[in-house]
């Protein structure tokens, strides 16, 4: 009995020492979100998801948000329905920005953020026009063992490769930042705090990058210089929540 009890009480133990360390993680994340958005004033970032409103958000092709979008304690959250196809996007259009949200994937999902999104009948989907930064379990999804690793989580997908030290698991959320800056043709990705990403938007670079990839010979993709940002429905569950956007003058 009494070893019973002190493999009880160790069990008891490492439980709540993984639920502390999981905290912390989520402050220190917060905390950085924090200084995101202080680093030129809170007045310069518009929230888009706030954990209790979805009014900056309808679907793609949609009048209305996609009824498998909800919040649930205060996270936006995707649970995957019969039907696929329930991309979201922004209602404004944005051209120079610095987006910032946190992302937590399911085990073994997929989805993505875009940017650049032209939404029209002739594109059905917003990954079509839409430039994506990946979200991925890079532990169990297939995509994270092909393309020279372009598909791992906080890719440019199917372009530019993320090193994995720079993504938290499954079930564990990640701080993503993206700056797309049009007039001076860069973007930067940063994941939990490391910018892991830079990249021109258009012209020689772009182009190559394109060329290279599996969008080559799509008509649209990355085309277009303002858009809506979005986020994807991969068939697999996925929580977002604290996301802002700043517009760069």
């Amino acid at each position: 009995m009494k070893k019973f009890w002190i493999l009880s009480f160790g069990l008891i133990m490492m439980v709540s020492c993984k639920e502390a360390k999981r905290e912390n993680e989520d402050l220190t994340m917060e905390k950085e979100n924090v200084e995101v958005m202080d680093k030129e004033g809170n007045n310069d970032w518009t929230i888009l998801f706030n954990g209790s409103s979805l009014e900056h958000w309808r679907g793609y092709l949609a009048d209305d948000i996609y009824s498998e979008w909800t919040i649930e304690e205060g996270e936006m959250v995707f649970t995957p329905g019969k039907e696929g196809g329930k991309n979201i996007i922004t209602k404004d259009t944005y051209t120079n920005f610095i987006l910032s949200l946190e992302w937590k994937i399911s085990e073994a999902g997929n989805s993505g953020i875009f940017w650049g999104v032209h939404e029209d009948e002739k594109f059905s989907e917003a990954y079509m026009t839409g430039p994506e930064i990946q979200v991925l379990d890079n532990e169990k999804h297939p995509d994270s063992f092909v393309a020279e690793g372009t598909h791992k989580a906080g890719s440019l997908y199917d372009m530019i490769a993320c090193s994995e030290e720079h993504i938290n698991p499954a079930g564990e959320w990640n701080l993503c930042i993206i700056e797309i800056n049009q007039d001076d043709n860069m973007a930067k990705v940063s994941m939990n705090g490391t910018q892991v990403l830079s990249f021109p938007l258009h012209g020689e670079g772009w182009n190559k990058m394109v060329a290279k990839s599996k969008f080559k010979d799509w008509k649209g993709f990355g085309n277009y210089k303002t858009g809506h940002i979005g986020l994807q429905d991969h068939s697999d569950k996925v929580w977002y929540r604290n996301i802002k956007i700043k517009t760069l003058d």
